[in-house]
């Protein structure tokens, strides 16, 4: 195989796994030589720096094909919010027991909660609003989770429906 050729196939390698992939694991793949691997990769590598497009291949934990950081806002219009499974646990509260303030989800959730509510208003999944008494803040979702979740209607009869135990916690 000639380096185009080769370069060609490592290019749909990194595109089809969509995540830091090793130059062993490449190569495995293609049933390729290591060395002609990291050369091929390589001149991909500089073939895509200098064109100067919106991809990058990046090297750091591995290799990956990824937008360059200097687009990531069409990324986060596009795409859907990537959520950690203990924050979509505290969302999935928030969303059940609306509003919630944010005390309350502090204790059926641990102390962790802060930054996770945090990350939910900085994608937009959540509004947090300061409580009559000025102390704490009501939680409620956005119109963006419910765009996100594709859900029609409201939260509470969504709980009413799924019959919620109101004992959740989790202290991750």
């Amino acid at each position: 195989m000639n380096t185009e050729q080769l370069k060609s196939r490592i290019e749909a390698v990194l595109f089809i796994t969509a995540r830091a992939i090793s130059l062993d694991e490449i190569a495995t793949i293609l049933g390729e030589e290591t060395g002609n691997v990291e050369e091929a990769i390589l001149e991909l590598i500089m073939d895509y720096s200098a064109r100067d497009g919106a991809l990058e291949i990046d090297d750091e934990n591995g290799y990956i094909l990824q937008v360059k950081d200097e687009h990531m806002d069409l990324v986060e219009l596009l795409c859907p919010v990537d959520i950690k499974p203990a924050v979509l646990r505290t969302l999935s509260v928030i969303a059940l027991k609306e509003p919630i303030r944010q005390t309350e989800l502090k204790e059926l959730r641990g102390s962790n909660t802060y930054e996770q509510v945090q990350e939910l208003v900085d994608k937009g999944l959540i509004a947090k609003i300061k409580d009559k008494n000025g102390r704490s803040f009501n939680l409620k979702t956005t119109p963006k989770f419910a765009e996100y979740f594709k859900l029609k209607g409201d939260t509470r009869s969504l709980a009413k429906i799924l019959e919620i135990d109101k004992g959740v916690k989790d202290n991750e």
